[in-house]
């Protein structure tokens, strides 16, 4: 496999999900990662002539598994998620919990759980393609509802992917969900120049009807300020300067709840 031959290919699913696909033409190994509905992944697979040979879950809400029957009953992929949901998510072959490697074709993949949003929540990382899938736990600009865990358990995930993916890792994630996201931003760090210009890309972006992911994760460190509980002026402007970072996380998470 050469990194450089891959194809990864983004697309809008539902009213605001995306599907993602990884090409690897060597090995002909093509991996989906959550399927929130079948039809686009399979008008996308007839339209490259690519063969789905692999399905990663991130976890177990409706809107990323709704289409996954129909998918494997189509592709005979393999499907593989969280242990945790073993006897929710209906297909799976495997299962992971977090650090576990698994092989995908020439592909390594690595498994970071993150619970918070959800409970089974993983995140799945391909160093060798220096991608990563963070689910519905860090979006573009944000982070995911705290549904089925707390505030700690959250930060605690953010904090966990801030130390295992290098700021060139490219980040795919759930939701188009950026420009809400960064007009949220602007008020907990209002004096952030790159988040300022990342805004206006954002909205920029929006306007004319195309995506704002990926991103990166040396994006989301400078701008994203869920991943930025530690920075004096974010702290500054909450009036939290002698807090733990996760309470300076929960506060953010509880006004953007609140927004």
């Amino acid at each position: 496999m050469s990194a450089s031959n891959v194809e990864i290919r983004q697309f809008s699913c539902l009213s605001d999900n995306y599907g993602v696909l990884i090409h690897d033409p060597d090995s002909g190994t093509t991996i989906a990662i959550d399927v929130p509905d079948a039809a686009p992944y399979l008008a996308v697979l007839k339209e490259t002539g690519w063969k789905l040979t692999d399905i990663l879950i991130t976890h177990h809400h409706w809107d990323h598994v709704q289409g996954l029957s129909e998918l494997k009953e189509k592709t005979m992929a393999t499907v593989t998620g969280p242990e945790r949901s073993r006897e929710v998510i209906t297909g799976l072959d495997k299962t992971v919990e977090d650090g576990d490697d698994i092989l995908a074709g020439p592909f390594e993949i690595k498994a970071i759980a993150t619970p918070g949003h959800t409970l089974d929540q993983i995140s799945w990382y391909i160093p060798s393609l220096k991608v990563a899938h963070t689910g519905d736990t860090l979006f573009s600009l944000g982070c995911g509802r705290v549904f089925e865990g707390d505030m700690e358990m959250m930060w605690a995930s953010l904090d966990q992917l801030i130390r295992k993916l290098p700021a060139d890792t490219t980040i795919y994630c759930g939701h188009e969900y950026t420009a809400a996201n960064a007009k949220f931003a602007l008020t907990i760090d209002p004096e952030n120049e790159a988040l300022k210009k990342r805004a206006a890309d954002v909205n920029a972006l929006r306007s004319a009807g195309k995506p704002t992911l990926p991103t990166t994760m040396g994006q989301e460190l400078a701008t994203n300020p869920f991943l930025r509980a530690d920075d004096p002026g974010v702290r500054k402007n909450l009036g939290l300067e002698d807090a733990s970072d996760a309470e300076v996380f929960a506060e953010i998470r509880t006004r953007k709840d609140n927004a």
